[in-house]
């Protein structure tokens, strides 16, 4: 079985895929380790997932300088909100903050792709996906990086997300179990493995839930 070089930028060195899907009381949030540029890996166990706060996590695929100068900023930002307001910031509120910050460097954007996922006031999970100038959407579930264009058909196939044009507005969480939408996430990364030459050896996973936050791993094809 062949696998694709996508059409992925040659500065680009953290290429991959990043997952979130969001239920009706927990996020799942995933990415695989590889971070390459090229045909290169320069490493196979870079976390792509960055903590913004206990209910907010960012999955990123892009440029790593920028990831990184990124997260930087909204990590600094957080602080300066839990001395101002004396807790921390809600997965909604940190979504607008992200979605502010890339379209201030919009003239000279950061070279990253994410999606945001956690767990709502109400405790539902929400996901919103970005593009590079902070254009963004709550929706039930999200891929972005280099196997996104392998992952978000499995993911429109199974899980059938509503229309935002539909009138009254239906939720966008999934119908998925927590236990379903993990199964799902490892069976999208093993597919998307196959095909994907950025996307392997390792699959990462967050799980956020009212009893707090589960992390495991998962091995993915190293070749």
């Amino acid at each position: 079985m062949t696998k694709q070089h996508a059409n992925w930028s040659p500065y680009d060195n953290n290429g991959g895929s990043v997952v979130a899907i969001a239920g009706a009381d927990y996020c799942v949030i995933a990415a695989d380790t590889r971070m390459s540029t090229g045909y290169s890996i320069l490493t196979r166990g870079y976390s792509k997932i960055s903590k913004l706060a206990d209910k907010a996590f960012m999955a990123s695929s892009g440029f790593q300088a920028d990831v990184k100068a990124l997260q930087k900023h909204l990590t600094a930002k957080h602080l300066i909100y839990q001395h101002q307001h004396n807790k921390q910031m809600s997965c909604p509120a940190m979504a607008q903050l992200l979605s502010n910050t890339l379209y201030y460097k919009r003239f000279f954007p950061y070279y990253a792709f994410n999606v945001l996922g956690g767990l709502d006031t109400e405790g539902k999970g929400c996901v919103f996906t970005y593009d590079a100038v902070g254009s963004y959407e709550r929706v039930g579930y999200s891929a972005q990086g280099s196997g996104s264009t392998l992952i978000m058909p499995f993911l429109d196939n199974q899980l059938k997300s509503p229309s935002p044009l539909l009138l009254p507005a239906v939720d966008a969480v999934t119908p998925l179990s927590e236990g379903e939408a993990i199964d799902l996430v490892k069976t999208v990364f093993a597919s998307a493995t196959e095909r994907d030459i950025y996307t392997g050896d390792r699959l990462e996973i967050y799980v956020l839930n009212a009893h707090g936050t589960h992390h495991e791993y998962m091995e993915l094809r190293k070749d």
